[in-house]
C-alpha cells in the first residue's frame, strides 16, 4: 500500500485552511496561535476563550461591578438569564423568545426539568433513557426514579451509533411519562433524529427532553418546529463560556403555564422582591430559575453567540462536517493500518461535531500526546475523542494531531 508523506499531508491541510471561508474567525480566540499547543482537539469538552470575552470580563469587573455595584441588578443583571436565553434561542436553538433561561449546571437543570415534566404526566410510571447516555443524565434519572417510585425503561443502544426512532418505538408505551435523549451522543457523536423522536414520544402521550450539550453551537437546532418539549445544555463547549459556565434550559411555551420545577427559590417567584410568604411561581420561563444567577458566568458566552449570529449555523455546520470528514479520511489512511477503528457514524448526516476512534493502546497514549501539545480526550474503554470546534479548529491542527497519534502508535 502506498503511503503519503508528511509533507504532502501538511501541504494539503494548509490548502484546506486557505480555502476555508471561516479561517479568519480562528484569530478571534485566545491561544489559537500558541506554539505549545500543536493541536487542540477537545473543543467539545472545553472551548477556547474569545479575545472579546477577556475584554468583556475585565470591563465588567472594573465598570459594571466596580462602578455600578448593586445598582447593576436593577439596570441589567436581574433580566440577564432570560435576555441571554432569548439570544441563544434565536441564534442557536431554533426557538422563539420566552422559552429559554440561563443558570445552574446541566445536572441541576436536568433534575428540574425532568421532575417538572413528570408532574405534567401524572399516573404514568416509566422514564425512557438509553444505557450509553451521558452519566449525569443516567444518574439524575436513577435518582428521580428511586425518589418517585418510577421505572427506568432502558434502551440498549449501539455504543458506536445511538438511539434510532425504531429503538424508541420499541420501548415507549402508554406507561411512558418522559423520554430523555442526548441529541448528539457524548461518545460516538451519533445525531438523533429529534423530530422523529418527538413524534414517537408524543404518539405515546409522553414528553421529550433533549440534552443539547454536544450539539448546541455545532449542529443546527430547530426545537420549536421539531416539537421538542424540554431541553438542557451547557455553555462551556461550543459556546466558549468558560470552565463551569452556567447551563441553559428550554421549556416549550405550551407547557409553561402548568410547569412547576422542584427547587423553589426567591428569584423564580412571582414578584420576588415582595419577599412574600409562600411560593407562587413566576409566569413564563422565569419559574425555572431558583436562586441568584451567576452574572460573571454568563459573560463569555455572549461573544460566541454574537459570532454564531454573524456566521450562521449553516456555515458552522458545513465547517464542522468538513473537519470531521477530513479527520476520518486521515484516520483511514494513517491509522487503519495500525489497528485503529472508527467508533462514530461514518455518514455525516448521522454525526455531530466530534468523532471517536478506538485502539487498545489509547489509554496509555493520551498522556504522551498531551505532553506534545496534542490534546484530544480519552473515553473508556479505549477511545480517543476528537472534538473539532468549527470556529476555532484548523485543518492543520487536525492533520498534526492525527500524525502525532500515528507516531505514538508506531514508536
Amino acid at each position: 500500500m502506498m503511503t503519503t508523506s508528511t509533507d504532502v499531508l501538511t501541504a494539503r491541510a494548509e490548502h484546506l485552511d486557505a480555502a476555508d471561508p471561516l479561517r479568519s474567525y480562528r484569530d478571534l480566540f485566545i491561544g489559537a496561535d500558541d506554539p505549545a499547543v500543536v493541536a487542540y482537539l477537545d473543543g467539545n469538552s472545553l472551548g477556547r476563550p474569545t479575545r472579546a470575552s477577556a475584554e468583556r470580563i475585565n470591563s465588567f469587573v472594573t465598570g459594571a461591578w466596580g462602578g455600578r455595584l448593586i445598582r447593576g441588578w436593577d439596570e441589567e443583571w436581574f433580566e440577564l438569564p432570560i435576555t441571554i436565553g432569548d439570544t441563544l434561542a434565536r441564534v442557536a436553538l431554533g426557538a422563539a423568545r420566552g422559552q429559554t433561561t440561563i443558570g445552574d449546571s446541566t445536572t441541576v437543570l436536568l433534575y428540574k426539568l425532568a421532575r417538572g415534566a413528570l408532574a405534567l404526566r401524572p399516573g404514568r410510571t416509566e422514564i425512557v433513557v438509553d444505557r450509553d447516555n451521558f452519566p449525569t443524565d443516567r444518574y439524575v434519572l436513577e435518582s428521580i426514579a428511586g425518589e418517585l417510585g418510577l421505572t427506568l425503561r432502558w434502551i440498549e443502544s449501539d455504543r458506536r451509533g445511538g438511539v434510532s426512532v425504531d429503538d424508541l418505538e420499541s420501548v415507549v408505551s402508554e406507561h411512558t411519562a418522559l423520554v430523555v435523549l442526548s441529541h448528539v451522543a457524548y461518545r460516538s457523536g451519533y445525531l438523533v433524529d429529534a423530530a422523529g423522536a418527538a413524534r414517537v414520544t408524543h404518539e405515546a402521550g409522553a414528553l421529550l427532553l433533549l440534552d443539547l450539550c454536544h450539539s448546541v453551537g455545532s449542529v443546527p437546532l430547530e426545537l420549536d418546529s421539531w416539537g421538542v418539549d424540554l431541553a438542557v445544555g451547557c455553555s462551556y463547549k461550543y459556546l466558549n463560556g468558560g470552565p463551569g459556565s452556567p447551563a441553559f434550559a428550554y421549556v416549550r411555551a405550551e407547557h409553561q403555564g402548568k410547569f412547576v420545577q422542584p427547587i423553589w427559590g426567591w428569584m423564580g417567584r412571582d414578584n420576588p422582591f415582595a419577599m412574600a410568604q409562600g411560593y407562587e411561581p413566576a409566569p413564563g420561563i422565569r419559574r425555572v430559575i431558583s436562586g441568584t444567577p451567576s452574572v460573571l458566568g454568563m459573560l463569555a458566552m455572549q461573544d460566541t453567540l454574537a459570532l454564531i449570529d454573524e456566521v450562521g449555523m449553516a456555515a458552522i455546520r458545513a465547517k464542522s462536517v468538513a473537519l470531521t470528514e477530513y479527520a476520518l479520511e486521515l484516520v483511514r489512511t494513517l491509522l487503519f493500518p495500525l489497528g485503529v477503528e472508527i467508533g462514530s457514524p461514518e455518514d455525516p448526516a448521522e454525526r455531530g461535531g466530534h468523532v471517536i476512534i478506538d485502539h487498545p493502546q489509547f489509554e496509555a497514549v493520551i498522556e504522551k500526546l498531551w505532553r506534545k501539545g496534542v490534546i484530544p480526550d480519552f473515553r473508556a474503554p479505549h477511545g480517543l475523542r476528537l472534538g473539532l470546534s468549527p470556529l476555532s479548529t484548523s485543518f492543520s491542527e487536525v492533520c498534526a494531531g492525527i500524525l502525532a497519534i500515528r507516531d505514538e502508535l508506531t514508536a
